[in-house]
């Protein structure tokens, strides 16, 4: 038997005419890029997206191609293609999505319930992944050591200048 193929997702994207969800990826061991258009159908203004997420991620067709994509961004981007289908433009969908993935820092998490509160870890969590150095990121550095400079060079160092100086 053949060994399965592997798919390097590179991007994922939306198409709003027709709708579809755009993948750009590479066959493992192949320097060609490709692309992949799976249809989105029976996908209105009302419907779940984390519904239509999960059940494309798991579509036998379109399974291998979407290891790569997480079930966050094809939930964001039928998130695009519902505000669109409800008239929103792109610009005011993403700026929505701006808004739930920012964490607000003078918000009390103190008041919320504990789905809001899930939510905002999710979103913690994920920016914090997202910005994480792993082991095999090209710039991965193990064990930084940065040299701090002792209390009498940082005393010397030219901001406490007289205020009636001439700068």
């Amino acid at each position: 038997a053949s060994a399965a193929m592997t798919y390097v997702a590179k991007k994922c994207g939306i198409c709003f005419q027709p709708p579809s969800i755009v993948l750009i990826y590479k066959e493992d061991n192949k320097d060609k890029t490709r692309q992949r258009i799976m249809p989105v159908r029976n996908f209105s203004k009302f419907s779940d997206c984390s519904m239509a997420a999960e059940q494309l991620k798991n579509n036998p067709r379109h399974k291998a191609y979407l290891e790569g994509v997480s079930l966050c961004q094809l939930k964001k981007l039928y998130g695009l293609l519902k505000g669109h289908l409800g008239g929103e433009s792109l610009a005011e969908s993403l700026e929505k999505f701006q808004r739930k993935e920012t964490i607000d820092p003078e918000e009390d998490m103190n008041k919320l319930d504990d789905k809001e509160l899930a939510k905002r870890k999710r979103i913690m969590d994920e920016l914090f992944e997202k910005n994480r150095k792993k082991k095999d990121d090209p710039d991965f550095t193990y064990d930084i050591e940065v040299e701090f400079p002792q209390d009498e060079q940082l005393e010397s160092c030219g901001w406490d200048v007289e205020s009636g100086e001439e700068i």
